[in-house]
């Protein structure tokens, strides 16, 4: 049995996961008080965007699976907001702007948390929004502890914030220097806005719950929060990886036209399970592609973490992430042909291009018109070549501003069959200025997008960028069975699919699926400023055994070591249908995940 750092969490009520432990613990107190899986989650990441600012925020956003019991399916919902009506290719062009920035004010999108939330705890929740908003309210104003990764990410990049987000300064500097591990870190603005929220909710509480919830949702879009955002946007100027400062483009119609959309999951069946993801707004279908790709290799017989294994998976990602690169966009504005990309004929067609070595090119796949010209490329230069930025190095575009954010997770399962996977990000506190009044930054999601107008995922007014997130639900026979998903941009569909693996293929349990070591390719362009790409490069965990590295390095991968612990920090929760049990497990990478059950 592979060695395990924490036990599986069991209970019969419910059971939560989430990146911060005081918000698994929030969560565990929604259920305590009688609130569902939805609820609970609500609770939880409101929590996480107070907790984890390097990595999340309101001002972002936050991809949601959910299985309702009571409606006996699986449903997603977009929590991806919009861009600016006034952000479009012909603006950046006469800007200047080849490559949208990944911080300040360009790229910021419609945050979408607050309304995300509405409508899940509308649609599937039993609370109102006061219920789920205090604990985090009471954390906000009281204070929580700060940890040792918050305080080294505070003082590495003090300097940054002293030049540039003064306004950030204020908040997480309150003596002028970074606060130390231990010590109570406050968000009173913070606490404020969502007390606002909370009385908006209770002047329509006579009016029934939904429409309460919605007096909620519209104190933020359609009142004081959105005003104050956009009063300090419109007026402030911040430097980006432009080399310039630009003030910011949303509007006030953008914040109140936009709503998150409850939506169908993708789903693919993979040895008897039903494995849905979000649209492809988000880079979710890769999983399955990955998948489809995958169910006719005998994964077992190879043995895990085997370099037979390994290479067959890198391979398998490498053609999964290049039609991601080539054909996943907003299916609002992008046709995206998930009929093909996920059918068997296709598949078959490329499996067969899975050889002994690694792969040196970006090999979209053709869906019977050619391979589009702004996909027909190799990676590294060709791919700088097409986004109109050769001969730039990824250092002289970043210009001090490279991304500095990361991801968390959450997710919860209760006793009537609810189960929730959700994934929030942006909002980072590491590339756009904590706005005042409000205590959150502005999210940057927009970078996401390109400027060449002729291919999917382009630039267009209030279009969804193709973000990186990507929560997982599966179920069986139709009734809720597993959920999870993990931080790491990119990575996320590799570092889940390999846990999915352990568990289905390898019949690891949970935590011993998470806690196996993992590799990542990098080989496609990264989706983040500066899109960077790195050929045949495959970064593995240092638990991964010497020889199976040397011989995925003889079959032509690049190897880079990271360290034992390094990759993400996956979340699972389980329902045992059979035996009327709840499970949930978390990854002790980071140190800072933790799932709580009762």
């Amino acid at each position: 049995m592979l060695h395990t750092t924490r036990p599986v969490i069991s209970g019969r009520r419910g059971v939560v996961a989430a990146g911060h432990y005081l918000a698994a613990a929030a969560g565990f107190r929604i259920m305590e008080q009688g609130g569902n899986a939805i609820d609970a989650a609500a609770a939880m990441c409101f929590c996480l965007n107070l907790l984890e600012p390097h990595r999340n925020g309101i001002g972002g956003e936050v991809p949601v699976l959910v299985y309702s019991a009571k409606q006996r399916r699986a449903f997603a919902i977009c929590g991806q907001g919009w861009s600016p009506q006034a952000l479009t290719v012909e603006w950046c062009k006469a800007e200047g702007i080849d490559l949208i920035p990944g911080d300040g004010f360009i790229p910021a999108c419609v945050p979408a948390v607050v309304d995300t939330w509405a409508t899940a705890l509308g649609r599937f929740g039993t609370m109102s929004f006061g219920q789920v908003l205090a604990p985090v309210i009471e954390l906000a104003r009281s204070g929580f502890p700060v940890y040792e990764g918050l305080h080294g990410y505070l003082k590495k990049n003090e300097q940054k914030f002293v030049e540039r987000y003064p306004t950030t300064v204020a908040l997480f500097y309150p003596d002028g220097e970074a606060p130390e591990t231990g010590e109570l870190l406050r968000n009173p603005d913070l606490a404020k806005m969502l007390e606002l929220l909370c009385r908006a909710e209770e002047s329509a509480a006579v009016s029934g719950r939904l429409a309460s919830i919605e007096a909620a949702r519209d104190a933020f879009y359609k009142g004081e929060v959105a005003e104050r955002i956009l009063d300090y946007t419109s007026q402030n100027a911040v430097e980006d990886a432009t080399g310039s400062a630009h003030k910011g483009l949303l509007s006030y119609e953008d914040f109140s036209e936009w709503h998150a959309t409850v939506e169908e999951p993708v789903t693919l069946s993979f040895r008897g399970l039903d494995v849905h993801k979000c649209q492809p707004w988000s880079q979710g279908p890769v999983f399955l592609q990955q998948l489809s790709l995958l169910e006719e290799f005998d994964l077992a017989a190879m043995g895990h973490n085997s370099a037979e294994y390994l290479h067959t998976l890198i391979e398998c990602a490498k053609l999964a992430f290049a039609d991601r690169e080539a054909y996943y966009g907003d299916p609002a504005f992008d046709s995206v042909p998930l009929e093909v990309l996920l059918s068997d004929d296709y598949a078959c067609i490329r499996r067969d291009l899975v050889g002994g070595e690694a792969s040196s090119k970006l090999r979209p796949g053709d869906l019977g018109e050619g391979i589009p010209e702004y996909a027909g490329f190799d990676v590294a230069e060709d791919n700088r070549r097409a986004l109109g930025i050769a001969g730039r190095s990824p250092a002289d575009l970043a210009q001090g501003h490279a991304h500095l954010g990361d991801t968390t997770y959450l997710c919860a399962a209760d006793c009537e069959g609810n189960l929730v996977s959700a994934t929030p990000s942006g909002g980072w506190i590491g590339t756009s200025p904590v706005i005042p009044r409000v205590g959150f930054a502005l999210g940057t999601r927009g970078q996401m997008f390109y400027l060449n107008p002729n291919r999917p995922n382009a630039l267009e007014p209030r279009k969804r960028p193709r973000t990186t997130l990507t929560p997982t639900l599966v179920t069986r026979e139709g009734k809720p069975y597993l959920a999870f998903g993990t931080p790491g941009g990119d990575s996320q569909d590799q570092w889940t699919l390999q846990f999915f693996l352990n568990h289905v293929v390898f019949g690891m349990n949970l935590q011993e699926a998470i806690d196996a070591p993992t590799v990542h390719s990098e080989h496609f362009p990264s989706s983040f400023y500066p899109r960077e790409a790195h050929p045949r490069r495959v970064v593995a965990e240092g638990r991964i055994q010497s020889e199976v590295l040397a011989e995925l390095e003889k079959r032509g991968h690049e190897i880079k070591v990271a360290e034992d612990w390094a990759h993400g920090k996956v979340m699972a929760a389980k329902i045992d249908a059979e035996r009327g049990t709840l499970h949930a497990a978390a990854s002790s990478r980071d140190n800072l995940a933790y799932a709580l059950g009762w």
